[in-house]
């Protein structure tokens, strides 16, 4: 079953599937998960092969939800919880902060809380309010979290068995925009995984300009380089994969090569993502740039309605002139 063809969906639920055929302490909760399959499909089918006590349609009560996961991970099971759109993460966030962030260290150790919390995250749907929201910074921000991202079909196949297998809480956000895109996955369980959950990936090697970023922002960063490589200039892009921990190996090299760096995420550039990988590079390349470490997001204001988000969502442009501002230093 090597070398298909499948959209980022599919590749979520064919990762879902092995880890449930692999484990049978693998269970999955969530809002209408079970019959209808999500409301993206991610979990399709699997009710139907695996039955309703280890697919489960909950109620919508995410603190319920997060709670009644807790309980499970600390008896043995692996739990994964869909979160049905990131803005309905919050009613749960006391149950994830106080409760799953910190049992391990408050058991000293003797306790694991190996649990998945699937987010599907961002804009670019045309959805109504608390359906488009990028809120990975505030959980990347709290220790005992490990906060993941795919961006392509393969990534999504591989990392969520990945999180699933960790005996730590995995936040996993998915792009929902970039859920029906389509690419080659291979997912020969003999190859394994071709990279560790936590390793960042160059997808793009240049000489120029590094650009960063991760879930759905990859795509647009690639776009751009394929539009700068037209007027000569050379982007390596590298897609983080992983925001907690952050592999800055990877990152540092990088900009250590370029001298010039550029974050793109959709999240506000206040306090996000952008300014602690900023940081981290002018603290361990300063000597190695040739300009600021530059961010290109989302701005600093409640995410707008449907009909405006064009004008929120970083595109091909803002990203080209983030590139521009970088080389004209």
């Amino acid at each position: 079953m090597a070398g298909q063809k499948l959209t980022l969906a599919k590749g979520l639920n064919a990762g879902l599937r092995a880890a449930m055929e692999k484990d049978a302490k693998v269970v999955l909760m969530g809002e209408d998960i079970g019959k209808l399959g999500g409301v993206f499909r991610i979990t399709e089918g699997l009710q139907k092969d695996f039955g309703e006590e280890r697919v489960i349609d909950t109620p919508l009560a995410e603190a319920g939800i997060l709670g009644t996961a807790v309980g499970l991970a600390l008896r043995g099971y692996r739990p994964v919880v869909e979160i049905q759109f990131d803005g309905f993460i919050y009613p749960a966030f006391d149950q994830i902060i106080s409760q799953v962030s910190k049992m391990h260290s408050r058991s000293l150790g003797y306790l694991k809380v190996p649990m998945v919390i699937r987010v599907p995250f961002g804009g670019g749907i045309g959805a109504v309010e608390h359906h488009s929201e990028s809120n990975e910074a505030y959980f990347a921000h709290t220790a005992g979290l490990r906060v993941v991202s795919c961006s392509n079909p393969e990534d999504a196949y591989w990392m969520i068995q990945q999180a699933i297998e960790c005996d730590d809480p995995v936040m996993f956000y998915e792009p929902k925009r970039r859920y029906h895109e389509r690419a080659e996955v291979e997912i020969d369980e003999a190859a394994g995984a071709p990279r560790g959950l936590h390793e960042a990936r160059v997808l793009r090697e240049g000489t120029d300009v590094t650009l960063i970023a991760y879930g759905p922002m990859v795509k647009t960063c690639m776009e751009a380089a394929g539009a700068a490589a037209d007027e000569g200039r050379s982007l390596e892009v590298i897609d983080l994969r992983s925001l907690s921990p952050l592999d800055l190996d990877t990152v540092t090299a990088s900009a250590e090569k370029t001298g010039r760096v550029v974050v793109v995420h959709e999240a506000s550039t206040f306090l996000g993502m952008g300014a602690e990988i900023a940081a981290e590079i002018q603290q361990k390349c300063f000597y190695h740039l040739e300009a600021p470490v530059l961010r290109v997001g989302g701005y600093n204001i409640p995410y707008p309605p449907s009909r405006f988000e064009e004008e929120f969502l970083p595109n091909l442009d803002r990203v080209l002139d983030g590139v521009d501002k970088a080389l004209a230093y």
